[in-house]
């Protein structure tokens, strides 16, 4: 009875102990974070100028001209070595530590903006009237500098070569490629990609999962002939395309709930269709155009969906006398997180705002991002950052979407973490 008692007692104490230890880690973990957000929230000035600045004259994807001229210069005011016209608005700056060291890390943001009116009631609200940042893409932009910014005053605090990736045209889903085809991985060398997204979620939290994170985007397009006719008098004539582009719609909705498993996520949503004349109300088209798109988040469940509408148009076409014509256009692929590289964001995240605050295993999204082309390159992750102050709830892509000033640190220290952590183990 003494001796379990004893063994009670210790087992007591060492328990204590070990709880002891593992508060003093947090709170000097906490400290640490507390002191890197500090020196990146004194920075937070000059970098709210430099984000109302690109706020205030958005470019569309491809017409990025002032906001990368804005980030080469910037760049080399910091002393890194910069090269514009990568994909032909693409910057990458390079930074190399001052101590020696071999590997290499990709940080990317991406610049242009949307066609939207803005509708926000700011002193920097857009000066292109249709044009506006409604996807917080200047935020991105100015989170990266702010990076840049800090890893050149610091190089001795990383062991290698950092490469900052300005991306133009995310929204058009071609700027990825364009800087990709233009040997960017080649000319710039990395061993891992990283990527951030701004959402509109309580500011100072972090979301990921591994695997499929972000869905391929896809659009198809079907064209129904027949022969037309008069909607009175010779309708049971005629090959009637409105019939059958009703039932082709309706068929459309079981490609989601019969043929796709049910554990995995599709979407598939009809957007746009034409046909005949309101003028001309009695008159049966010949012709009738429906466009729509899919999402999938693999690559199994994007090909049966392009093979079942194929199939379905081009069946219902013969069952109603008439004609169809399919045209499916794959275009972004499933943004897939790596696992290694998605538990190195998870640690750098979480040496910024603490582990309860990251959240690992995020339900995928079925938006889609270009980014997911880059980690078909090279090993990488993607993560979203919130930035809401609890006011800002507007969603992205709205005219009164505005990036909060305040959410730039996290973004910063994140980048800053992932790269002392990426460059030092």
């Amino acid at each position: 009875m003494i001796r379990f008692l004893l063994s009670t007692i210790l087992y007591l104490i060492l328990l204590q102990n070990h709880i002891s230890l593992i508060c003093a880690l947090e709170e000097s973990e906490t400290k640490m974070n507390n002191s890197l957000l500090m020196e990146v929230r004194d920075m937070q000035e000059e970098l709210a100028m430099i984000r109302q600045d690109i706020h205030a004259h958005p470019e569309m994807a491809m017409e990025e001209k002032r906001t990368s001229a804005l980030v080469a210069s910037k760049l080399r005011e910091w002393g890194l070595t910069v090269t514009e016209g990568v994909g032909q608005f693409g910057v990458v700056g390079t930074l190399t530590s001052a101590k020696p060291g071999n590997l290499s890390i990709g940080l990317r943001a991406d610049m242009d903006a949307l066609e939207l009116i803005e509708r926000n009631n700011v002193s920097y609200v857009s000066t292109k009237l249709g044009t506006m940042h409604a996807c917080g893409h200047d935020g991105h932009t100015t989170m990266l500098l702010g990076a840049a910014k800090y890893l050149s005053e610091h190089r001795d605090s990383f062991c290698g070569t950092v490469q900052f990736i300005f991306q133009p045209a995310e929204e058009r889903l071609a700027g990825a490629v364009a800087m990709i085809n233009d040997s960017l991985f080649e000319r710039f060398p990395v061993d891992a990609i990283y990527g951030l997204h701004n959402v509109p979620e309580q500011m100072g939290t972090f979301s990921i999962r591994p695997g499929p994170l972000m869905a391929a985007s896809d659009y198809w397009d079907v064209t129904f002939r027949g022969t037309g006719g008069h909607g009175g008098a010779g309708a049971h004539l005629a090959t009637d395309v409105t019939v059958l582009q009703a039932q082709f719609i309706m068929a459309l909705q079981t490609i989601v709930s019969r043929n796709v498993n049910a554990i995995d996520a599709a979407v598939i949503s009809v957007g746009a269709i034409q046909s005949g004349s309101f003028v001309s109300a009695n008159v049966m088209p010949s012709e009738i155009r429906i466009r729509g798109t899919a999402r999938s988040l693999t690559e199994s469940v994007r090909d049966l969906i392009e093979r079942r509408i194929n199939e379905l148009a081009n069946h219902l076409a013969t069952a109603f006398g008439c004609t169809a014509h399919v045209e499916y256009r794959q275009g972004h692929v499933t943004l897939v997180n790596h696992d290694e590289q998605t538990k190195r964001a998870i640690k750098a995240a979480e040496a910024v705002v603490g582990s309860t605050n990251v959240t690992k295993n995020r339900e995928p999204s079925m938006v889609s991002e270009d980014f997911a082309f880059m980690l078909l390159e090279r090993p990488g992750a993607f993560i979203f950052m919130g930035n809401n102050d609890g006011t800002a709830l507007n969603k992205l892509h709205s005219s009164d979407y505005n990036f909060n000033d305040d959410a730039i640190p996290y973004g910063v220290a994140y980048w800053i973490s992932l790269v002392r952590q990426e460059l030092n183990d």
